[in-house]
């Protein structure tokens, strides 16, 4: 699509440009435009051009907003697949793609997982109706997606259930990430008119034998939820 934008873009260059330098040539060349102006056939043929040239520029601009319609609309159908509609955040799609770049293949000694779990979501749901549960889980991917800027990738991977991925990570990135997380939710917490948050969270880096592929990180940071 990028191509496609750059050719237009010098397709319409090349286009004013000839143009321009026509009229130049007209207008300069005292021999040229009295020519034209004498000779009805040549006026004619000219007059033809230039009804080419102006359908031309009709059409390239046409083209210049279909082109910027579908660009919007490509925009939007790619937030719609890869985006969570309820939080805003990166879905379960990519989620499971970015963990496609490293299956089948030695994990990297870079990379960490983190999984969370908003452990009172479901009281929240209960006591208070789901649309509050759904504010519930809006707050926390609020603070997961600031927290995750410079550090790493987040998403909703389904129901009450958030991942990060550390690519090109540490330990002390993994800290970091999780301590702007715990300061946020305080603020949040001590707030008033807002439901408080609650998480449990398991994380897992490169452990060796533990952690030998992508699916052996995550399912160890998902196991240390549970004994948190």
């Amino acid at each position: 699509m990028k191509k496609l934008d750059i050719f237009k873009t010098i397709q319409l260059i090349i286009y004013v440009f000839l143009t321009g330098f026509c009229i130049y040539k007209i207008m300069m060349d005292p021999e040229v435009y009295q020519y034209i102006a004498t000779n009805p056939s040549i006026r004619l043929i000219c007059g033809l051009l230039w009804a080419v040239l102006g359908l031309s520029f009709l059409f390239l601009f046409l083209d210049f907003n279909f082109f910027s319609s579908f660009k919007r609309d490509y925009r939007d159908l790619d937030f719609a697949v890869h985006s969570d509609p309820l939080s805003g955040i990166p879905n379960r799609f990519s989620c499971d793609a970015l963990i496609e770049k490293y299956l089948d293949q030695p994990l990297p000694p870079d990379i960490g997982c983190i999984m969370f779990d908003l452990t009172n979501i479901s009281e929240i749901n209960r006591l208070y109706g789901h649309a509050e549960g759904n504010a519930l889980i809006k707050d926390f991917s609020n603070i997961l997606k600031m927290a995750s800027v410079d550090l790493c990738f987040i998403g909703r991977n389904g129901g009450n259930k958030f991942m990060a991925l550390f690519e090109n990570g540490s330990n002390e990135k993994l800290d970091n990430f999780l301590e702007r997380i715990h300061t946020k939710v305080d603020s949040h917490n001590s707030g008033s008119g807002t439901h408080p948050i609650t998480y449990k969270y398991g994380r897992a880096f490169h452990e060796g034998s533990k952690t030998g592929t992508i699916t052996d990180l995550i399912a160890l940071a998902n196991k240390r939820i549970n004994n948190a």
